[in-house]
Parts: C-alpha cells; structure tokens; sequence
C-alpha cells in the first residue's frame, strides 16, 4: 500500500472524524474515538494537528465549506438579482446539507469553548454574509431591490434562514422545507421592499 502524503493523512484524520461527529455529535467527539476509527494511535493524530480543538475545526470547515462553495458555483450564473436572490433561498437548505445544519448547531455550541471552532465558524458565517450582501447590493444597484443598509439586511436574510433551516433539522416535521422558501422567499420581498411590478416577473 502506498504511503500516504501529511496532505493524505491529515484529510484521512478529518475524514475519520466527520464519520465519529455524524454519530456522537462534534462536542463529544475524542482524538481516542477518531484514532479508534482510523485504527491507529492517537499519537498519529496528535502528530498532525496541534489539539483536538484544530482537528474539529477542520472536520467543520471542511464539511460547511462544501455548501458554501456549492451556492457560490449555483450563483455564478448570469441570473437577474431577484433570480439569484430566489436561487440563493432554494439552495441555502437542501436536504443533502441536513448534516452540515446540524454540524453548525454544533459548532456553535462549542465556539465559546473552542477557538478553533470558533474562528471557523465566524469566517464561514461571513463568507456566507457576502454571498448575500453581493446578491442585495446587486438588486439595489440594479433598480430591483431598495434598502438603506446592504449588511445589516443580508444579517437579517442569513439569521432568518439560519433559523428556519435549524428548526427543519432540529425538530423535523413541525415545518417543512418547502415552508422554509416560501416563507423566506416571502420575508425576502417584504424587507427589500421588491416592488410589485418585480415581483410578479
């Protein structure tokens, strides 16, 4: 077999520990479990990442960062910004992102005692933030959209669907997924104040 490159093996570490924090949730996931997984030591592990909290906070990046570079690519289109603002609602929660969903409840329960997570978690929150911002500042721009404050309305737009993703993941059938873009997609128009004529393109 192979040897496998530091690259090879840190990716194996946080592959191993994505598969452990599927089943016992990222807080409760130990170096011991992940190096059981892998079968090896957990001086293996120790030797490629400085702490435990480095290694969760890979295995999130990693896993929340494939959504986030999924929405840029669906984005990247040539789309109006009222299409992309509508693209962005319907691709924000799929349901193949359920696990990342409940790997960001996680992270953010552990972000005040973890740096590591921490940090992550604030710079994928603000990676998410500018998708959103771009796709307002786009729709004022453009004559679409009205607004006084580009930021604070796509923290509002983000906070809004972060909530009603987490309760889709969190709770399961009390709303759906189909409630969640109907009604982000509804508070959306409301708060960028999308004139009618728009709207009814």
């Amino acid at each position: 077999m192979a040897r496998l490159t530091p690259q090879e093996r840190r990716d194996a570490i946080v592959e191993a520990t994505l598969a452990v924090a599927r089943v016992k949730g990222l807080g409760a996931t130990t170096v011991r479990d992940v190096a059981n997984g892998m079968g090896t030591s957990s001086g293996l592990i120790h030797h490629y990442f400085d702490s435990m909290d480095d290694v969760l906070a890979a295995a999130f990046e990693q896993a929340a960062g494939r959504d986030l570079e999924r929405a840029i690519k669906t984005l990247a289109v040539d789309l109006d910004p009222l299409a992309r603002l509508d693209a962005f609602v319907r691709c924000y929660s799929p349901a193949q992102s359920d696990w990342t969903m409940q790997l960001w409840l996680d992270a953010w329960a552990e972000a005040s005692r973890r740096p590591a997570v921490q940090e992550v978690s604030r710079r994928l929150n603000l990676a998410w933030h500018t998708v959103v911002r771009d796709i307002v500042v786009d729709g004022v721009e453009a004559g679409c959209f009205r607004t006084g404050d580009a930021d604070a309305t796509a923290w509002r737009l983000l906070s809004m669907l972060d909530g009603l993703a987490l309760q889709v993941v969190a709770h399961g059938t009390l709303i759906s997924r189909d409630d969640v873009v109907a009604w982000s997609a509804e508070a959306a128009r409301r708060e960028l104040d999308i004139a009618v004529e728009v709207e009814a393109r």
